[in-house]
C-alpha cells in the first residue's frame, strides 16, 4: 500500500469503541472530575487537591489533607474549579492526626458534589481512579488497583491512621488531597502521600465511620477533640513473660500524668478496662470521651503494677 493511501484511509476511520476497562475509566472521570478541585494560595502558589463532598446556601465544602492547607501557611487559600473559575476560600477546620481538612468556599455555579462509597467494600485488586492536580498539572487522571488494604501511615503527632488504602494509581505530590474513586464513581479515599524513591506505592485515608466523624467534627466545632495525658510514650515489646504496653519517656510538668503520678520509666499498661499493649493503644483510647473524666491507668513499675487517677484534658491546639 502506497504511504499516501494509507495516510489518507487513516483519516477516514471511525473512534473505535472503548473497551470495558477504559469505558469504566472514562465514567468515572465523567461523573467525578467535576467536583475536583486544585488548592493553591491566592498568589498563584499551588498546594494540592481537593473534592467537594457537599454545598448548600451558595457555598461548597470540600475536603483536601491538612498537610496541604498547612502547607500554604498564610498566605489565603484560593481554589480552582473543574470549569478554571476560582475562589478564595476558608479553613473550617483541619486535623493533623487523621490528615484531613475541610474548606468552604463560594462557587459562582452550583457545584458538582461527589458520592462518597465506604472502604470495607473494597477488595484487593479493585479497580481505583485517582483525580487530582499533581505537580500542578490540573485535572489529571490516573487509574491503578487496590494493592493492598489495613495498612496503617503514621500522621503528624505520631498517631496511626488505620486501615489506609494502598493503591498504585499513580499519585505525585499536588495529588494529596484529592479523591481515589471505585469504579462506580464513588470516593472511597483520599490521596495523602507517597513513598520517596517508589514506583507505584501511594496510600489514600480510607472513607469509613472514623472518616465521617473527623468530616463532622471539622465542619461542626472546627477541630477534632482528643485527650492529653502530657507524656511522652514508647512501643515495649512484650518479653520474659511481661506483657508490652507503652513505656513512658517523659513527663510533661503540670500535666494530669503527673498530677497522677506518674513516673519516666513507668509502663502504662492499661486504661480503665481497656488493655494498652502499645503507643498506639494509647493513643486510640485518648479519644474524645475521654476528656474530663477520671480514669485508672495501670502501670508496670519495676517488678510491680500499680493503678493511678488520672483525669485526661483536651490536647492543646499546638
Amino acid at each position: 500500500m502506497e504511504i499516501f493511501e494509507n495516510l489518507s484511509a487513516s483519516s477516514r476511520l471511525e473512534p473505535d469503541e472503548l473497551d470495558v476497562y477504559s469505558r469504566a475509566v472514562r465514567e468515572v472521570t465523567e461523573r467525578l472530575g467535576p467536583a475536583v478541585i486544585s488548592v493553591g494560595t491566592r498568589s498563584g502558589r499551588g498546594g494540592g487537591s481537593g473534592v467537594i463532598l457537599g454545598s448548600a446556601e451558595g457555598t461548597a465544602t470540600a475536603v483536601t489533607n491538612s498537610h496541604v492547607v498547612r502547607g500554604l501557611g498564610r498566605e489565603g487559600l484560593r481554589v480552582t474549579l473543574s470549569d478554571d473559575t476560582r475562589a478564595d476560600a476558608e479553613v473550617l477546620g483541619d486535623d493533623p492526626p487523621s490528615d484531613l481538612a475541610v474548606v468552604r468556599f463560594a462557587p459562582e455555579i452550583e457545584p458538582t458534589v461527589a458520592p462518597l462509597g465506604e472502604t470495607r467494600n473494597l477488595v484487593v485488586g479493585q479497580l481505583v481512579v485517582a483525580i487530582g492536580s499533581p505537580l500542578g498539572f490540573q485535572r489529571t487522571v490516573t487509574a491503578g488497583v487496590v494493592s493492598a488494604l489495613g495498612r496503617s501511615l503514621r500522621g503528624q503527632g505520631g498517631r496511626l491512621i488505620e486501615n489506609v488504602i494502598q493503591t498504585d494509581a499513580a499519585i505525585n505530590p499536588g495529588n494529596s488531597g484529592g479523591p481515589l474513586a471505585d469504579a462506580s464513581g464513588r470516593v472511597v479515599g483520599i490521596n495523602t502521600a507517597i513513598i520517596g524513591g517508589a514506583q507505584g506505592i501511594g496510600f489514600a485515608v480510607p472513607v469509613s465511620a472514623a472518616f465521617r466523624r473527623v468530616i463532622f467534627a471539622l465542619v461542626t466545632e472546627g477541630r477534632v477533640r482528643r485527650a492529653f495525658l502530657g507524656v511522652m510514650v514508647q512501643s515495649r515489646q512484650a518479653r520474659g513473660g511481661s506483657s508490652g504496653g507503652a513505656q513512658v519517656e517523659s513527663v510533661s510538668p503540670n500535666s494530669p500524668a503527673e498530677v497522677a503520678g506518674v513516673r519516666p520509666g513507668d509502663v502504662i499498661v492499661g486504661f480503665d478496662e481497656r488493655p494498652v499493649r502499645s503507643m498506639d493503644d494509647l493513643l486510640n483510647l485518648l479519644d474524645g470521651q475521654a476528656i474530663g473524666r477520671d480514669a485508672q491507668l495501670h502501670v508496670r513499675r519495676g517488678r510491680s503494677e500499680t493503678t493511678l487517677q488520672v483525669r485526661p484534658r483536651e490536647m492543646p491546639a499546638e
